[in-house]
């Protein structure tokens, strides 16, 4: 995948964050409450989902929902000097498509459930459950705060992420920006077929839940040690993508259930929707824990052969 393409840049996190600066303020001890930036629609199981649409604009400044210079609720603006983003590129996402306030800033617990609801057609209680639980786990559960805060090394925020760096030692916060070397290798070793296979055969170059295991596998190899519940964390944040774009294609290789790997490419290192795609189903708690369980068993038995090689050598 290539690097991420803005045509300003993000918002830099605070030197110093126990000292925010304008562009970075820390917490909002206000109740939640209807404001001019919640999302008030909801879209569960609905196909009403705008069309993604690609922006190239000068800088700009960005207050509630909709874009002021493309004039769009939901059509792609990247984030603009002075916005406020997190490690997580859905939430950056929803915020790069007016789901969630574009300007990362002020944002409850209640306007992240409903973008996600709206934005991915997730149901409404595994909506609730992620935006409130990490409210939770964050401290700020009946405030608002800005996305780059959900970064907070230890909290939801993890090591061995398949496309950051790890948190520096005595960094309160974790890096924001996507390594393309990370997404070039997830793609180039973990997803097989691979895409010079995919392109031979004239199969669609997919991933799914198997190559998503060999990649938590290499990168929780590479970095430093991941405890139990951010394990389960970070499979559950994969669980989920597969989830809303999996499809099922047949090919010369067989068939293949996953997610078009130019979808993941642009969502992860763009921030933003695949052009055209809209929610076609509702996804379910029920869902994610069945996928995050696939890719908790797959990791589980390339260890297990791993070790098995590394005795009979």
């Amino acid at each position: 995948m290539s690097s991420t393409n803005l045509t300003v840049p993000y918002a830099e996190r605070p030197s110093t964050p126990t000292s925010p600066t304008p562009t970075a303020v820390a917490s909002y001890p206000e109740p939640l409450s209807p404001s001019p930036t919640t999302v008030t629609h909801d879209m569960e199981g609905s196909k009403e989902h705008p069309k993604a649409s690609s922006s190239s604009v000068e800088p700009h400044e960005h207050k509630g929902l909709v874009c002021p210079v493309t004039k769009q609720t939901h059509g792609f603006c990247p984030a603009q000097q002075g916005d406020s983003r997190s490690p997580c590129p859905a939430l950056n996402t929803m915020a790069n498509h007016g789901y969630i306030a574009r300007d990362g800033r002020k944002v409850s617990a209640q306007q992240i459930t409903n973008g996600l609801k709206a934005c991915y057609g997730l149901s409404s209680p595994l909506a609730y459950f992620l935006a409130y639980v990490g409210f939770i786990y964050l401290s700020k559960l009946g405030r608002r705060m800005d996305l780059f805060e959900i970064g907070q090394h230890g909290r939801v925020e993890h090591n061995a992420s398949l496309v950051h760096h790890d948190t520096p030692e005595g960094d309160k916060y974790a890096p924001i920006e996507v390594d393309p070397k990370l997404v070039a290798a997830l793609v180039r070793s973990d997803v097989k077929p691979t895409e010079k296979e995919a392109e031979a055969s004239g199969d669609e170059f997919l991933l799914n839940y198997e190559d998503i295991a060999r990649s938590r596998v290499r990168r929780e190899t590479e970095c430093r040690p991941v405890d139990s519940v951010h394990q389960e964390i970070a499979r559950g944040e994969m669980a989920i993508i597969l989830g809303v774009w999996e499809k099922t294609a047949s090919g010369k290789e067989g068939a293949k259930k996953g997610i078009p790997v130019s979808w993941w490419r642009t969502w992860i290192s763009e921030e933003r929707l695949p052009e055209g795609w809209t929610p076609d189903h509702v996804q379910t708690m029920k869902d994610v824990v069945a996928r995050s369980k696939a890719i908790r068993a797959a990791a589980d038995k390339i260890r297990a052969d791993a070790a098995v090689s590394e005795k009979e050598h």
